[in-house]
């Protein structure tokens, strides 16, 4: 029932008055993927300055992220959001439905340039990946895991948590 309603990352929008908008994204989580929409974000706070997310109905999700993905990384900070809902037509029944929306404005940190340029000087090392194993609730890396079952597990039911290798914590849980 999920009419596409979202548009893809389209680069202009109009404004109540009839210009343009240039630094909104619209999401769609079914179009691209999230870091398409995470570099997109990047570019248009590195032109201006402030970018408006965008999104309808399941693709709130995806928005929330692609925020908290440049809010965690230091490259934006929150200006505000707002809620609303939309009335579409349901292509299917043929009748109104509302959509929920969301819009979040993020504008770059102080120290946004900074960061951009470290990143794109960082040397790029074709296939790396972390190594990474699996350690059981309660055992630290390197301990013996041969027929461990923790207290109140089943045999066969799955408590392992995946960490990259040298990242063990002594509090897992």
């Amino acid at each position: 029932m999920e009419p596409v309603a979202v548009a893809d990352a389209k680069i202009a929008h109009h404004n109540n008055d009839g210009s343009q908008k240039k630094n909104r994204i619209q999401v769609s989580n079914t179009k691209k993927p999230l870091f398409f929409y995470v570099n997109l974000a990047k570019k248009y706070m590195r032109q201006y300055d402030v970018v408006e997310l965008s999104a309808l109905g399941m693709a709130i999700t995806t928005v929330v992220t692609i925020s908290e993905i440049l809010k965690n990384n230091g490259l934006a900070i929150q200006k505000s959001i707002t809620t609303s809902t939309v009335d579409m037509k349901d292509e299917t029944k043929g009748k109104l439905v509302q959509k929920a929306k969301i819009e979040i404005f993020l504008e770059k940190t102080d120290n946004f340039e900074t960061l951009m340029t470290t990143a794109a000087a960082a040397p790029v090392v074709a296939n790396a990946s972390p190594e990474w194993e699996i350690v059981p609730e309660g055992k630290k890396e390197g301990e013996t895991t041969d027929a461990v079952v923790p207290e109140g597990k089943k045999e066969g039911e799955t408590t392992d948590d995946v960490v990259p290798k040298g990242k063990v914590e002594d509090d897992c849980a």
